[in-house]
């Protein structure tokens, strides 16, 4: 179960892809895996106000969306899981510095499958022989991977919990593994869980090291920067946040 595919295969193959579906009248979102309900309905919302503009949607894992971006996919606007990507993205010259905004946060839970009978209710509890198998994120190119690594660095637990890990490629694959019952416990974010509550419950609150928040940025490519603007302008406005509000996320 775990994917171990090159990380610059993927991304290339992804870019290939995309490159083949952007067009005029086109504006191409690459948000974090875990804004997928809530951007669609953004999308939808933005098209409404802003007609002719159609919003192509691509969801990922922030490091890899901007490996795609780097490698030439096209991608107007760019909003990360964490401020690490987004980091990354200014340093590669992916986006421009000055359009970056926090427009949403999170939180980091972990979970279990509704009909777990493992009786976990403290991080400590992973520990336990019984609880075998652990999915997050792969903290070399997921957010969720990273905040859920410095979590368990600070309580201690981190050895322990890497020994049980099932590495997902982005943090819905780590929630759709718990809510199959694949794994006994799994971390994804607190908007995630809650797309699924009849498959998968939260049994711990995990307090993060550092705040879950998400930024949002124009790329550098020019092809549609006026509906770039107009989309992030949308997101942080009160009708964008409404709905950001709708699915759990927080104000930044």
């Amino acid at each position: 179960m775990l994917y171990k595919r090159p990380l610059a295969a993927l991304t290339l193959a992804l870019a290939a892809a995309w490159s083949a579906h952007a067009s005029a009248g086109e504006l191409v979102v690459s948000a974090a895996a875990s804004l997928t309900n809530a951007f669609k309905e953004v999308a939808q919302g933005f098209e409404k106000a802003h007609a002719g503009t159609k919003v192509i949607l691509n969801f990922g894992a922030s490091d890899v969306l901007l490996q795609q971006i780097v490698k030439g996919a096209p991608a107007d606007v760019f909003a990360s899981a964490d401020q690490k990507a987004m980091d990354k993205a200014v340093e590669e010259k992916a986006v421009k510095p000055a359009s970056r905004v926090d427009f949403a946060a999170n939180q980091i839970v972990l979970i279990v499958p509704a009909d777990s009978k493992a009786n976990i209710t403290a991080l400590k509890d992973l520990e336990r022989a019984e609880v075998k198998r652990i999915a997050y994120g792969n903290p070399a190119s997921v957010p969720v991977g990273r905040y859920t690594q410095a979590a368990l660095q600070a309580a201690g637990l981190w050895d322990a919990v890497q020994a049980k890990s099932v590495l997902a490629q982005n943090v819905r694959q780590s929630l759709d593994y718990v809510a199959r019952g694949e794994v006994d416990a799994g971390f994804v974010f607190a908007t995630d869980a809650a797309i699924m509550p009849g498959k998968v419950k939260i049994a711990v609150r995990v307090p993060s090291q550092t705040p879950v928040t998400y930024p949002i940025a124009l790329t550098t490519r020019e092809a549609a920067a006026k509906e770039a603007e107009s989309f992030v302008a949308y997101v942080l406005s009160p009708a964008g946040q409404a709905i950001l509000s709708r699915y759990g996320f927080q104000k930044p």
